[in-house]
């Protein structure tokens, strides 16, 4: 219970994050925004060092490296995913791999579940997809290289979310740290090589930072889940970060929810009952 608890904390905050995220990217190029959020995502890591600990052992600093890594791919890959469209199709192909490869890897490490999570298991699935499609580009198809990027885009996040699961359990934040130390330092050089297409636009530094704070909130109570709990729960109950976008959304810019991301809030509710039970 203690696991999925923070899975649902670690998905709220991703989608607070994204929606942030989102907000400051329409007043500035994205990477403006991510040049804000991403040392305040460092600093809050950095606080958290005296109090949760960090090991910088070769293996908590291996997989770091390889988180960090992961997570600017899975950034570069899906807005460039989104930027082609259609959203309302590639959203949730990225969300739905994103979930199926940790519980993939997690059921090959011989995690087993009871007959809810059975049942639960595929109702999140089915959620992630619902939750994460919008209305978009309505019967449009995506191009092969589209689906090609989705798919690279939600293996990068699923790829993120492993590595971070791998971490040795008494590592403590250090992994966290090494991570985010070298997805800035991918960020700082891809800024540096494109500065001139940045444009004049000054980035909204108070939404910025309270996204890279949210984000680093969310890989914390990921990290603290899957150290608690199965990677095949947590992966599935993380990958629905889409439905804090969507409320938020509603809440603040009056966005309409579309009829299938109702079905799949709750079909969510649901699943993560049934989960609850394993």
């Amino acid at each position: 219970m203690i696991a999925l608890l923070l899975a649902l904390g670690s998905s709220l905050a991703y989608g607070c994050a994204d929606f942030l995220g989102g907000l400051g990217a329409r007043k500035a190029h994205v990477l403006r925004t991510v040049l804000v959020a991403a040392p305040a995502s460092l600093a809050v890591e950095l606080l958290l060092w005296p109090v949760l600990g960090a090991s910088f052992s070769p293996s908590a600093a291996g997989w770091g490296v390889a988180s960090g890594a992961a997570s600017a791919a899975a950034f570069a890959l899906l807005y460039q995913t989104l930027a082609i469209g259609p959203m309302n199709v590639l959203s949730p192909v990225a969300a739905l791999v994103s979930a199926v490869l940790p519980v993939t890897v997690g059921l090959l490490q011989g995690e087993h579940l009871g007959t809810a999570g059975l049942l639960g298991l595929p109702l999140a699935l089915v959620a992630v997809v619902l939750v994460s499609a919008g209305h978009g580009a309505g019967g449009a198809r995506p191009s092969r290289t589209a689906l090609l990027l989705a798919f690279g885009a939600g293996a990068a996040i699923a790829l993120q979310l492993v590595f971070l699961h791998q971490t040795p359990p008494g590592s403590g934040v250090a992994p966290l740290i090494v991570g985010r130390a070298v997805s800035s330092a991918v960020t700082l050089t891809a800024a540096a090589l494109l500065r001139r297409r940045l444009g004049p636009e000054k980035p909204v530094y108070a939404v910025s930072a309270a996204a890279g704070v949210l984000d680093s909130v969310a890989n914390l109570l990921f990290l603290l889940a899957v150290r608690s709990g199965d990677l095949t729960v947590v992966a599935v109950i993380t990958a629905l970060y889409p439905a804090g976008t969507v409320l938020l959304a509603r809440g603040v810019l009056a966005e309409r929810i579309h009829r299938g991301q109702v079905v799949g809030l709750g079909t969510a509710a649901v699943a993560v009952s049934l989960l609850a039970l394993t």
